[in-house]
């Protein structure tokens, strides 16, 4: 055996397959497991535990047991804690991206940069937890005075998807933490190894027990639902489909739990006659390709201006039928492959239904024989705005352009959608740029760049994107309660 199936099978087996509960790693109560599948060959990696309803229950009763004595923690305790397993993470970045490749598929180099973007969370959060503050003023009477305090909202439930199976559990763990709440998080069925192995560093970091809990399942609503209608729990935090999320939602207003949405997106990408377009390629290429596509911030509908989308377009094409698509542990692969069959079935029909209404494909497009899910880097122009792709997340490496002529008409073409997550604008025309970021109907927007995510930046959506913001100074706030206390002085 080569040394790199020898590297794959110890990372592999290195990581606890059992639910991690009050600080234990436990078999699922009833015995089952559920198997993990390596996309780039769809082939079984191992089985992990299937959690039942009365696992989570228990993990659930483990969390509540503990938030009393985690929240009177000191900031600077659960800071340190926060800072040591920033750096855990960076001392095993090499076996970490190695797990979360063969789990997940993106390349090896994209898998560090993961692992380094999730510890950030970490290292972000470890400093916003001794920055908790309050306020103290005096009544407009005179007669009392207004002590204002934070306080941690308690037990929260963080469910998080495939796609970044170790940022999105750190973007919700390191504000938990850094604010004194314990957890029960569930990561995706198909991406599990990555959350169990960030338990075992969260352990070795001195989380206590039952301050962070993971349960494991292949049906997470039968897991889930009832820990959210328990009324044992204070908040729900998820990142996934609007259509998950709507239904969240209302389970969440039973109880009233308090909520954080990060949802679906339809980035609009905007290239204006006046743009550089090789920058604006490269942004494209970032904002597009980043986890092959698989991406809630990648650009989904790109409006290039009518003056420059065929000298565009035949640039991005050039530059996307250079990528070397396969299994994400070879050396010089850029694109991976698709999470499941079925997200590669919906790339291809998105696909399908846009070239039937117009649309000329420039590069990819057609799916080679071959084991795994794997989708080549595609363009298409003029993709008319009545092609199902213009409504649908394609997440899938497909570029779709579509022409433009006015300012105005972009824009209303960019805010044509429920969603409203990120855009991209690429213009040299500072005023234009300003306009036209005021205007788009999203919570982030990158000018003249293909990435806005950032640990120390506020992210998250508008509209039927979500709710809330995760990362930056406000990201705390999501897991804190203000309470006031009046006190008489005459």
């Amino acid at each position: 055996m080569d040394q790199s199936r020898v590297d794959e099978s110890r990372v592999v087996e290195a990581v606890e397959k059992r639910l991690f509960i009050d600080g234990k790693w436990t078999d699922a109560t009833r015995g089952a497991t559920f198997d993990v599948v390596d996309p780039s060959t769809g082939k079984v990696l191992c089985a992990v535990a299937d959690a039942s309803p009365e696992d989570g229950r228990t993990a659930l009763e483990a969390a509540v047991a503990a938030q009393p004595d985690f929240a009177r923690t000191s900031p600077r305790e659960r800071s340190d804690m926060l800072m040591t397993a920033y750096e855990l993470l960076m001392q095993r970045v090499d076996d970490l991206a190695l797990l979360m490749t063969l789990e997940m598929g993106k390349p090896l180099a994209e898998a560090r940069g993961e692992i380094a973007y999730a510890a950030e969370f970490f290292r972000h959060f470890a400093g916003e937890a001794v920055r908790i503050d309050g306020g103290y003023q005096t009544a407009p009477a005179g007669n009392a005075r207004f002590l204002i305090t934070k306080q941690p909202v308690g037990p929260c439930l963080l469910i998080t998807p495939w796609n970044f199976p170790m940022a999105m559990g750190t973007r919700k763990l390191g504000p938990a933490i850094a604010a004194g709440c314990t957890s029960v998080i569930k990561p995706a069925h198909q991406t599990p190894l990555s959350m169990l192995a960030l338990m075992g560093i969260l352990a070795e970091a001195g989380v206590p027990a039952g301050a962070v809990n993971c349960v494991t399942a292949m049906e997470a609503g039968g897991v889930m639902e009832p820990l959210i209608r328990s009324g044992l729990a204070r908040k729900l935090s998820f990142t996934g489909s609007t259509r998950v999320g709507r239904i969240l939602l209302e389970q969440c207003a039973e109880k009233v739990l308090r909520t954080s949405l990060e949802l679906g997106g339809n980035a609009p990408f905007v290239v204006f006659e006046d743009a550089d377009l090789d920058e604006a390629v490269t942004g494209a290429i970032a904002a597009k390709m980043r986890n092959m596509g698989e991406a809630c911030t990648a650009a989904n509908r790109i409006f290039v201006h009518e003056s420059v989308i065929d000298e565009f377009g035949r640039r991005l094409a050039e530059r996307m039928s250079a990528l070397t698509v396969g299994r994400g542990t070879e050396p010089g692969v850029n694109v991976g492959p698709l999470i499941d069959e079925a997200g590669r079935e919906k790339v291809r029909s998105l696909v399908a239904d846009a070239v039937g209404r117009g649309a000329t494909v420039l590069t990819g497009g057609e799916v080679e024989a071959g084991n795994g899910y794997f989708y080549p880097p595609t363009v298409l122009t003029g993709v008319p705005r009545e092609a199902a792709m213009a409504d649908q997340e394609i997440f899938g490496p497909v570029a779709p352009l579509t022409p433009f002529s006015t300012e105005e008409e972009v824009v209303r073409a960019a805010n044509d959608t429920e969603y409203g997550l990120v855009a991209y604008v690429f213009t040299n025309d500072l005023r234009r740029a300003l306009r036209v970021a005021e205007s788009i109907e999203t919570g982030m927007v990158g000018l003249n760049q293909g990435v806005v995510s950032n640990p120390a930046a506020p992210f998250g959506g508008v509209k039927q994107s979500g709710l809330g913001r995760e990362g930056g100074a406000v990201g705390i706030d999501e897991f804190l309660e203000t309470k006031y206390i009046g006190i008489a002085v005459s």
